[in-house]
């Protein structure tokens, strides 16, 4: 079993309110022809709020759009406007699915300041860094306690359980074409059993499965509000949901966690505004970090004073598995496109 240990701070995971999904858009900061970015995004609703508010309290003279949607359907934006961009700057999509877009000569690079504070593993290798990441996020099982109980089913506690014939229809674990959540925790399986043999135990779990999401955190809240007793999901999400009074158990399965970097980027532009290099210097500050590590347990600068965040037995550093960010995302487009063929029957319609 591979897992990974590096460098980084420990956070205190904090609620968030309710997450909204699919497509979202807005305008919100500075005066009326005062400088304009146009962001696009991942990162979910209920966290851009407070963000944007830190972000307008530094600088007022900005006004930000955003246009927030799922990792996957923001990264294909990008590069259909390649010859057109739309956006001056990514932020908090995950790493491995916006290097997609820096493959395709869609990303201009820029190192924003303070990114010697960035933990190597977390930030491009290149000078200038094409994308910088600020938050990390990893695989984990929500379980509804009640509605196992209600079937006399144990909660699974490892990737193995979830195979077993007693959760025929009982699971829900995100798309990983739409979701950077869903394919993370593909690319984990590939890389603790090797290609054959994880392959083999998705068709197991395949069976298992009553309903592929196109949002990471939408099985969590499933997994909440009882609809399915298990959800794949991320952490801290369903952490938030357990902390709203959902009866849930967070699992991190012991074979090791996938994950991936929520990062930030530079468009690549005939015009690109020095209000969006400010804004990706603002984007790693410190007063950034802190609002997101009210909601990750991981964030991707150095404190070693940090304590064990609520919700979390152990080290969340020490759960998460050898995952090269680049290697990741350049086997991509290859195992979507045979994941697609297997099991895409199952996936949820696109709204």
């Amino acid at each position: 079993m591979k897992k990974w240990i590096g460098s980084m701070v420990v956070g205190i995971l904090s609620a968030a309110l309710l997450v909204g999904c699919g497509q979202s858009g807005g305008s919100t900061g500075a005066k009326s022809g005062s400088a304009e970015l146009t962001v696009y995004t991942a990162l979910e609703d209920d966290q851009l709020k407070a963000y944007v508010e830190a972000f307008n309290r530094a600088h007022p003279e900005i006004k930000l759009n955003i246009v927030r949607d799922s990792t996957g359907v923001i990264v294909a934006k990008l590069i259909a406007e390649k010859d057109n961009p739309k956006a001056d700057v990514v932020w908090g999509t995950a790493a491995t699915e916006l290097l997609g877009a820096e493959f395709q000569g869609v990303l201009e690079g820029y190192t924003p300041k303070g990114i010697e504070r960035i933990s190597p593993e977390f930030k491009d290798s290149k000078d200038p860094a094409h994308w910088v990441g600020i938050d990390a996020f990893e695989t984990a099982f929500v379980v509804n306690t009640k509605e196992l109980e209600k079937r006399n089913l144990p909660i699974p506690k490892s990737y193995a359980d979830l195979t077993k014939p007693e959760y025929k229809g009982l699971i829900v674990m995100p798309n990983p074409a739409s979701s950077g959540t869903g394919f993370f925790t593909v690319a984990a399986w590939i890389e603790l059993y090797g290609d054959k043999e994880a392959w083999g135990y998705m068709d197991k779990l395949h069976d298992n499965i009553a309903l592929y999401t196109h949002s990471g955190s939408k099985p969590a809240k499933m997994a909440a509000a009882g609809e399915y007793p298990i959800g794949i999901s991320f952490g801290y999400r369903g952490i938030t949901e357990k902390k709203k009074g959902a009866p849930l158990e967070i699992v991190f399965p012991p074979e090791g966690a996938g994950w991936d970097v929520e990062a930030n980027a530079l468009v690549k532009k005939a015009e690109i505004k020095p209000e969006a290099k400010l804004f990706l210097d603002w984007a790693i500050s410190d007063e950034a970090m802190k609002e997101y590590n009210k909601n990750f347990a991981i964030i991707t600068v150095n404190n070693a004073s940090a304590t064990l965040p609520e919700g979390y037995t152990k080290d969340p550093l020490s759960q998460l598995i050898h995952n090269d960010l680049n290697e990741t995302a350049k086997a991509r487009p290859a195992i979507l496109e045979q994941w697609n063929k297997r099991y895409s029957t199952k996936s949820e319609p696109k709204s």
